[in-house]
C-alpha cells in the first residue's frame, strides 16, 4: 500500500510541475535572446561545476566506467553542444526570408522561429548526462521549458542530474522527474508540444503510442544494427584499430557502436588479426586497466553472455579476447569476435550494445549493399577505403540515420550536422540548428502590401476571374 501510495505521489508531483511549466509560459510568452544565452550560460557553470561529481556518478553507476570515456562522452560532448548554441542563438531566432512568388509581389513572406512550450526529454543510461543535456541545450535555445525523465537504472547520475539542474534553474524553466517505469509512462502521456526519447526501438514504439493520444510531436532517436562496412581498398590496420575504438567506448553500450563488420572474404583472416591486435594494444591488461567500462548491469551482462553462448552452440567461431573469467568478476566483458554467424542467430537479430562483434565475409560491394539493406535501416553506418566510387554506390544505395566515412562514431559530435535514425532507428533530429529547428515552431508568415488588389479574385466569379486564373498560370 505505501508503495502504491508513493507512485501516486510521483505521478501527482509529475502533473503539477508540467502544469507549472504551463502556467510559466502563459505568462511569459516571449522568450528573448538575453534570457535564452542566460540559461545557455547556467548550463555551461554547472556543467563545469559537477564535473568531478558526473565521473564518479557514472562510474558508480557502472560499477566502473572510464575516467576519460565519462569526460568526453558526457561532459566534453554536452559542452560542445551548450557552446555551439551559445554562439549561434541569436542568429538561430531571426526571421528567415523566403523568396516571394511573383505573382504575390509586393507582398513577403518569411518564417518566424518560436517557442514550442513545454518539450519532454526521456533520457537512456548508456550516457546519462550528455542524452539529457545535449538536447537541452537546443531546447532552451528555441525558448522552451523543460522537464527530463533520466532511466531509473543509473540512480546515482540520475539524482546528481536532478541536483544540477536545480542549482542551475528554478522551478518552471527546466525540472527533472525521478521514478522507475510507471513514471516514465506517466511522463511520456503528458500532452508535451514536443517528446524527445533516446532508447531501444521496443520502447520507442510505446512512447510514440503513448504521445499519439495527445497529438505530441516525437523525435526518436533509437538504434539498431549498425554495419561497418570494410572495402578491399581499406588501409586495415587503421580500419579495424578504428572499429575497435568504436565498439570499445563504454564497452559498446553506444547507440552508433558498429554492431557488425562487414569484410571482404580474402581479408577475414588479415582483419581479425588486426582487430585483435588493436584490441590488445588499447587495452594490454584488460582485466586490470581502468580504461575499459564496466556492463551497466549483471542482467546485461547475462542477456550478452547469452548471445554469445547461443552462437557456440551452433558451431560458430569466437574469440573473446582478455582474461573473461576475471573480468566477469568485475562486470565487465572483453571484445568478443563472432565470425561469420547465421542471420538468424541473436546476435544478429537484436541491437548488440556490449562487447560482441560480428564478422562476415562477402564477395561483391553489391553482397555487402544486399545484406544491409535487407535489415531495418539502421542508425549508423560506416564505410573504409579508399576508392571514391565505391563509397559512393555505399552512399546512394544504403540508407541510414548518420555516416562516418574511414572511422567510427565522430558523426554524431558533429554539432552542424543533424543526428537521428530513420524507419525503425528512430525519427526526426536534433544538434545544432537542426535541433533549434525541432524544439521550434518554425512560423510561416505572408505579409500582404497595401497596395495589392486580391478583390479581382473574390465573388462573384466572371469571364475576367478566369482570364487572370489563365494568367496565374504562367507565373506558376
Amino acid at each position: 500500500m505505501a508503495s502504491k501510495n508513493i507512485i501516486q505521489k510521483e505521478m501527482d508531483e509529475l502533473q503539477a510541475a508540467f502544469e507549472q511549466h504551463r502556467s510559466a509560459i502563459v505568462t511569459n510568452q516571449t522568450v528573448g535572446e538575453k534570457t535564452r544565452r542566460g540559461h545557455l550560460e547556467r548550463l555551461s557553470e554547472v556543467l563545469e561545476r559537477f564535473e568531478d561529481d558526473i565521473v564518479k556518478a557514472v562510474s558508480k553507476d557502472f560499477g566502473h566506467r572510464s575516467h576519460m570515456e565519462t569526460l568526453f562522452g558526457e561532459v566534453v560532448a554536452t559542452t560542445g553542444a551548450v557552446n555551439v548554441a551559445k554562439k549561434y542563438v541569436g542568429q538561430w531566432m531571426r526571421r528567415r526570408k523566403v523568396k516571394t512568388p511573383l505573382h504575390m509581389k509586393p507582398g513577403h513572406s518569411y518564417i518566424m522561429p518560436q517557442p514550442l512550450g513545454v518539450v519532454g526529454i526521456i533520457s537512456p543510461w548508456n550516457y546519462p548526462f550528455f542524452l539529457s543535456l545535449s538536447p537541452l541545450a537546443p531546447a532552451l535555445a528555441a525558448g522552451n521549458r523543460v522537464m527530463i525523465k533520466p532511466s531509473e537504472l543509473t540512480p546515482h547520475s540520475s539524482e546528481l542530474l536532478d541536483k544540477m539542474i536545480r542549482w542551475a534553474f528554478p522551478d518552471g524553466e527546466v525540472t527533472v522527474h525521478l521514478g522507475d517505469q510507471q513514471v516514465g509512462e506517466t511522463f511520456s502521456s503528458l500532452p508535451f508540444d514536443h517528446l524527445l526519447f533516446t532508447g531501444s526501438t521496443g520502447i520507442g514504439r510505446k512512447i510514440a503510442i503513448a504521445a499519439a493520444h495527445n497529438l505530441t510531436p516525437v523525435t526518436l532517436e533509437l538504434g539498431g544494427k549498425s554495419p561497418a562496412i570494410i572495402d578491399s581498398s581499406a588501409h586495415l590496420e587503421k580500419t579495424c584499430r578504428s572499429i575497435v575504438f568504436g565498439k570499445s567506448f563504454n564497452s559498446g553500450q553506444t547507440c552508433v557502436a558498429p554492431d557488425y563488420i562487414l569484410v571482404p572474404k580474402d581479408q577475414m583472416p588479415n582483419v581479425v588479426d588486426y582487430l585483435q591486435a588493436a584490441f590488445e594494444e588499447m587495452y594490454p591488461d584488460i582485466d586490470s586497466t581502468a580504461d575499459y567500462s564496466a556492463i551497466i548491469t549483471e542482467m546485461h551482462l547475462d542477456r550478452l553472455k547469452n548471445l554469445v553462448n547461443q552462437a557456440q552452440e551452433k558451431g560458430i567461431k569466437t574469440i573473446s579476447l582478455g582474461n573473461q573469467k576475471s573480468l566477469s568478476a568485475k562486470g565487465k566483458m572483453a571484445l568478443t569476435l563472432v565470425l561469420n554467424p547465421d542471420r538468424n542467430l541473436g546476435v544478429m537479430q537484436e541491437e548488440i550494445f556490449g562487447p560482441i562483434l560480428p564478422v562476415i565475409s562477402y564477395d561483391t560491394i553489391e553482397e555487402a549493399i544486399d545484406y544491409v539493406n535487407t535489415g531495418d535501416r539502421p542508425l549508423a553506418l560506416y564505410w573504409f577505403g579508399a576508392d571514391k566510387t565505391r563509397k559512393n554506390i555505399v552512399l546512394e544505395n544504403t540508407i541510414a540515420g548518420g555516416v562516418t566515412i574511414n572511422d567510427t562514431n565522430w558523426h554524431v559530435v558533429q554539432e552542424n550536422l543533424p543526428f537521428g535514425g530513420v524507419g525503425a532507428s528512430g525519427q526526426g533530429a536534433y544538434h545544432g540548428e537542426s535541433g533549434f529547428e525541432t524544439f521550434s515552431h518554425m512560423k510561416p508568415v505572408f505579409e500582404q502590401s497595401r497596395f495589392t488588389n486580391t478583390k479581382i479574385m473574390h465573388p462573384p466569379y466572371s469571364d475576367k476571374t478566369e482570364r487572370v486564373l489563365n494568367l496565374l498560370r504562367k507565373f506558376i
